[in-house]
């Protein structure tokens, strides 16, 4: 199985740390949207998107790059993020991402999401919320879930 991580984080790294773990398990690199090799992702059996969650929605470098995808077939993906506060019902954020992926001929087969250290400007002053997060139990939930993901999807990962 052929994988690759796109990922977005430029707060405090906490996406890229679950990213990275994730990686590790699926032995796929993790990149930013901005080098991702075209050829590369179309190859790919398995692709993760993530970004940390501002203002209720994935990063927008993150958000116009699924959306620039051209449509063709494609293989399985997944989608995950980091955020202070869990996802809304009102206003799902992985969602909408999971959406645009399918219409550009992926089978988003699962989604995850934990808890970081968010500093968005109403808890900036007293230092933000949920330090120290992601945590050991945070990462090791980012591990097993990469394990899930390949037990279902089938097959050894080899880096692309």
């Amino acid at each position: 199985m052929k994988a690759m991580i796109v990922c977005v984080s430029v707060s405090h790294g906490n996406t890229k740390r679950i990213a990275d773990v994730m990686g590790q398990v699926l032995r796929a690199p993790v990149v930013a949207p901005e080098q991702v090799d075209m050829k590369e992702l179309s190859a790919c059996d398995l692709v993760g998107f993530g970004s940390g969650i501002f203002s209720m929605a994935f990063h927008p470098r993150l958000r116009q790059f699924v959306e620039s995808l051209p449509k063709e077939e494609r293989g399985k993906a997944f989608v995950f993020a980091t955020s202070g506060f869990p996802e809304a019902r009102f206003r799902p954020y992985t969602r909408p991402v999971a959406r645009v992926l399918g219409r550009k001929g992926f089978d988003v087969v699962d989604t995850f999401s934990c808890r970081a250290w968010d500093t968005w400007l109403p808890f900036k002053p007293v230092g933000g919320i949920r330090k120290g997060r992601p945590d050991a139990a945070d990462l090791e939930a980012a591990r097993t879930f990469a394990e899930g993901l390949q037990g279902r999807i089938g097959g050894t990962s080899r880096p692309v």
